[in-house]
């Protein structure tokens, strides 16, 4: 692993910890605290793993930008809801959404043959598209407990 790697890693490491803490500092159930490590989580390994083998094709594949999309929608949704655990849910469910229409997105613009790599790349989308809806699951949850508690 070359220096440049290990400055990157570190680097995501620090701003997701980071925003992390953000969040869940928000929240005042364990559940919204673990929604947001969840989805802290699903961004970290979205991104790293990117980063380090790419998820179609190599890490040099244009394609893997369109990833950028996921994190951009779980951002922007995140500030629309100013952290509050439903609007976050609804953030994470989108995130997933679009995490889902990554790889169809990517088969539409490039139209490669259909191999077991397409299957892979679809697999894993689907379980990283899992986390952000365990995560908005989770958000909701906390959500709906404030809501019973009068918070």
């Amino acid at each position: 692993m070359s220096t440049a790697h290990v400055v990157m890693a570190g680097i995501l490491l620090l701003v997701l910890g980071i925003l992390y803490l953000l969040v869940a500092s928000r929240g005042r159930s364990g559940t919204y605290k673990l929604a947001a490590g969840v989805a802290a989580a699903a961004a970290l390994l979205l991104v790293w793993g990117n980063l380090a083998v790419g998820f179609i094709g190599s890490e040099d594949n244009p394609m893997n930008l369109l990833y950028g999309a996921v994190l951009a929608v779980g951002l922007i949704g995140a500030m629309l809801a100013k952290l509050q655990p439903l609007g976050m849910a609804r953030a994470m469910f989108a995130a997933a959404a679009t995490q889902f229409a990554v790889p169809f997105v990517a088969l539409l613009i490039k139209q490669p043959e259909l191999t077991m790599g397409v299957l892979w790349v679809t697999v894993l989308n689907t379980i990283f598209a899992g986390l952000w809806v365990l995560s908005g699951w989770l958000f909701r949850r906390a959500g709906v407990a404030g809501v019973e508690l009068g918070r």
